[in-house]
């Protein structure tokens, strides 16, 4: 069933770095706590009453949340939160999952952190090719011996640790790899997933979102199971002919039937 949801639509090779995700921490009970926010709205017993029935009726608990997400009822889906552990990304990911702005981020810093052997992601097409990964790779190499170079200077004249490391950072590629902490609620993670699961999302952060994707869905599968790019939930593709990957039809010709 996942597979079908997470479309992949050219081979991406592996880069210098593998991407690592690991799921940290979820909201303890979390169906339990969607319910109770859920049922809140529309119940005379308190949440705390509502929440107390999880261990007399689970599989209630569960299909209901089901019927919610299918709903689009989504603001209960505020009060569950994922975090995550994510390396192996580059500085350009991330430079894309900040501007998704309901959530929270803990990044390696370039400024504490020295970069004096610094790891790098290749993008598959350039990976593919023995000539431009032979020029990536020399380019890459250029700018570790730069920057070391420039460390050495900057001692010499007496600036030396985050001092020195928060200006020599400057010439340090967006491929560069870090690490990151990322926070988001339930619902915001539809958002994230609706938008980068997407097959013109960028090769990078669609991996990502991808593997955050299905690591929810073996977490919280009442509300993930049937998320994935936003044509899943749509029906139709909303990017035109120019872009579609043409899994679902436009959405032209979609109303156009209507």
């Amino acid at each position: 069933m996942l597979q079908n949801r997470l479309i992949v639509c050219y081979h991406i090779a592996m880069p210098e770095v593998d991407l690592n995700v690991k799921l940290l921490e979820t909201s303890r009970d979390a169906v339990s706590l969607i319910y109770a926010a859920c049922r809140q709205c529309y119940s005379p017993k308190s949440a705390a009453e509502l929440f107390d029935e999880k261990d007399a009726l689970p599989a209630k608990q569960a299909e209901f949340i089901r019927r919610v997400v299918a709903s689009g009822h989504e603001s209960p889906l505020e009060h569950v939160k994922f975090t995550f552990a994510i390396e192996g990304v580059s500085r350009a990911l991330t430079h894309q999952l900040v501007r998704h702005r309901i959530a929270s981020f803990s990044q390696q810093s370039q400024r504490y952190v020295k970069e004096t052997n610094f790891d790098y992601i290749v993008p598959p097409f350039i990976s593919a090719d023995k000539e431009l990964k032979d020029e990536f790779l020399r380019i890459m190499g250029s700018i570790q011996e730069s920057y070391n170079k420039l460390l050495e200077k900057f001692k010499s004249k007496g600036r030396v640790g985050e001092r020195a490391n928060e200006d020599v950072r400057f010439v340090l590629p967006q491929a560069a790899e870090t690490k990151i902490v990322v926070t988001m609620n339930a619902r915001e993670l539809i958002h994230f997933f609706h938008q980068r699961c997407c097959a013109r999302a960028q090769w990078e952060i669609k991996r990502l979102a991808d593997k955050m994707l299905a690591l929810c869905i073996k977490d919280l599968p009442e509300v993930f199971e049937e998320v994935g790019a936003k044509c899943v939930a749509l029906g139709y593709c909303p990017e035109g002919e120019k872009f579609t990957c043409w899994k679902y039809p436009l959405k032209e010709k979609v109303l156009a039937k209507r």
